[in-house]
């Protein structure tokens, strides 16, 4: 009988090693390193020597870019916020990897999508390896979903799965809930270890793909919000979302990271309630809804999630620091970025905040990544500083340099409808942008080339110099 080889793998970002240590020396998790049986040879190694007996292999074959190619199918889910995100719909035989944190409502969302596919007549099968089925049937009549024609199980036994999905019509939607609780006979590790993922997931998708069912597969997240196990689960599958919320807020924002089949940081927004997930037809109404008008230290930023514009209040207070080194908190926004906005504000403009803490948020949870938000953040925190409100009827939007200078972004006419359309009507943009008539879209537009322009606008501290 041949021994049976080991290797130790790091259940954080997948690197083998030949022998067991508290830390990963290629990531640096602590404890992450677990033996795993691997294999007798390298497939690479074996597939490139081959052999006699084995097979050469078959030539490929290749066609040109001109030849013409059919739209993907889609299977719209009845649900137009989840529909937006995958660009459209299902795709039959994609892939689609959903990850959250625990209780933020993905099984909430994949069950009521499951639902309204039902109802049109689809098959659609729902498999929870994390909780009974009496669980499931307890959400669904809390949802008011009793009644919704979806196939329920309880398995997670890789070779059971595949043969009770082969064994009748293929359905149109499989959902996993989760990944990492699904186990493999024929691979001798734990469930929830990289290669019972990597496993599985890569059986699920090949089963998916040759079906024409479409996979959604649930998957956990660490505490850094990045679904648990190797990237290489994420580049096997079509499509990544992410469920993303911040603590005490009701709104939840799905997030579309990777898509082969559509537009990438595509977001779709829902409030939680006790009946489920609402979607939100208009985020921007909904998160200027509690806006501090007159208040100083906000302003709002007209910004553009995927394909969508978004107006959102940036909050910032600028308070005199009684310690040694100043305070920087951030929520919401990257912190690299507030402070570098903070060393060009004192750079080039002669806005002193070393001594003073610096409190920055972005209202109503949601998460900005786009560089456009910087005009936004320096107008709110210039509103603080020096005590005077940011006029109610203003938006803001526009990169700062190093330099000091306000570079333009795209997406400027949607940016300005979305504005127009909430009733906004100034806009404080770019100089670039603002070469264009002073009117645009019924808004007069605020140039801004420089940021001690708008340092200006705001004027000095009480009791300070300009």
């Amino acid at each position: 009988m041949a021994k049976t080889s080991r290797a130790y793998v790091c259940q954080a970002c997948g690197a083998v090693t030949a022998r067991w240590s508290g830390k990963c020396a290629s990531c640096g998790e602590w404890n992450s390193i677990i033996e795993e049986a691997a294999p007798s040879g390298s497939p690479a190694l074996i597939a490139i020597k081959g052999g006699k007996g084995r097979s050469s292999g078959r030539l490929a074959s290749f066609e040109t870019l001109s030849e013409a190619t059919l739209d993907a199918p889609r299977l719209p889910t009845g649900i137009a916020e989840l529909d937006r995100v995958l660009g459209g719909g299902l795709v039959p035989g994609s892939a689609v990897l959903v990850g959250g944190e625990p209780g933020i409502g993905k099984s909430t969302l994949l069950l009521e999508a499951a639902a309204k596919l039902s109802g049109s007549g689809v098959p659609v099968v729902y498999l929870s390896g994390e909780e009974a089925t009496a669980q499931v049937r307890m959400r669904a009549k809390r949802l008011r979903l009793e009644q919704a024609q979806v196939a329920l199980g309880t398995e997670t036994n890789l070779a059971n799965i595949i043969a009770t999905l082969g064994s009748s019509a293929p359905p149109a939607l499989v959902v996993i809930d989760s990944v990492q609780t699904l186990w493999s006979e024929n691979i001798e590790a734990a469930p929830g270890t990289i290669s019972q993922l990597r496993g599985c997931a890569s059986a699920l998708i090949g089963h998916a793909k040759g079906s024409g069912s479409t996979l959604v597969l649930v998957g956990h997240v660490t505490k850094d919000g990045q679904i648990a196990g190797p990237k290489v689960i994420e580049h096997m599958v079509d499509t990544v979302l992410y469920f993303e919320s911040l603590s005490g807020h009701q709104f939840r924002v799905l997030r579309a990271v990777k898509n082969r089949f559509g537009p990438t940081d595509e977001i779709g927004v829902f409030e939680m309630r006790q009946e489920g997930l609402k979607e939100v037809e208009n985020p921007s109404a909904l998160f200027l809804s509690d806006r501090d008008r007159g208040a100083p230290g906000t302003a709002v930023f007209a910004g553009m999630e995927g394909t969508r514009p978004i107006l959102v209040e940036i909050q910032a207070l600028v308070a005199p620091s009684a310690l040694g080194t100043p305070r920087r908190a951030v929520v919401g926004w990257d912190p690299n970025r507030l402070a570098m906005l903070l060393a060009v504000l004192e750079a080039r403009c002669g806005v002193r905040l070393a001594a003073h803490d610096v409190y920055l948020n972005v209202a109503g949870g949601l998460r900005l990544t786009e560089p456009a938000a910087d005009l936004a953040a320096a107008a709110a925190l210039l509103s603080s500083f020096t005590g005077r409100p940011a006029p109610d009827d203003t938006v803001y939007f526009g990169e700062v340099s190093l330099t000091g200078a306000v570079r333009a972004v795209g997406h400027m006419d949607q940016r300005l409808k979305e504005a127009k359309k909430l009733g906004f009507a100034r806009a404080a943009v770019p100089a670039v942008a603002g070469e264009r008539p002073r009117e645009a879209d019924g808004l007069r537009l605020l140039p801004v080339s420089q940021l001690d322009e708008l340092v200006a606008w705001f004027g000095a501290p009480a009791g300070e110099d300009a």
